[in-house]
């Protein structure tokens, strides 16, 4: 895993950041003065989360042999306009029709421990430096 992720500029609100051999490209909406050519930072910090969850549900069910046709996962919302911010989060996991119910809670423990979703609850000290 990488070690350090580069942000470059480009046209507009446009911003690219370099992790691994990945690039990412993100973008602000119209209402905001970008050009909503690409995901905002908070959508992919979202889709992060979602996709994160969807990974550990469908590493379960590999691992265990279970067919994930059908499989899905929906994370839902709340967001505060007054404070800003996301409230609340809610996963729905959508099971494929032959799931074996002896296995839902351990599934539920599965998704529960998302990396993304453990630095959400056990935040990393940040600080921001400045580099002449």
């Amino acid at each position: 895993m990488s070690d350090e992720i580069n942000v470059t500029f480009g046209q507009g609100l446009q911003i690219q950041a370099s992790v691994d051999k990945w690039e990412i490209l993100t973008d602000q909406p119209v209402k905001d003065g970008g050009e909503d050519s690409a995901a905002n930072p908070f959508q992919l910090f979202l889709a992060s989360l979602a996709t994160c969850a969807g990974y550990y549900a469908l590493a379960f069910c590999k691992k265990r042999k279970i067919n994930t046709h059908g499989l899905g996962l929906k994370m839902l919302y709340t967001w505060d306009k007054k404070e800003r911010r996301i409230t609340r989060m809610d996963f729905e996991i959508k099971l494929p029709e032959d799931f074996p119910e002896k296995y839902h809670a351990a599934l539920i423990r599965a998704v529960d421990a998302c990396t993304v979703k453990k630095h959400l609850t056990q935040p990393p000290d940040m600080k921001v430096n400045i580099k002449g």
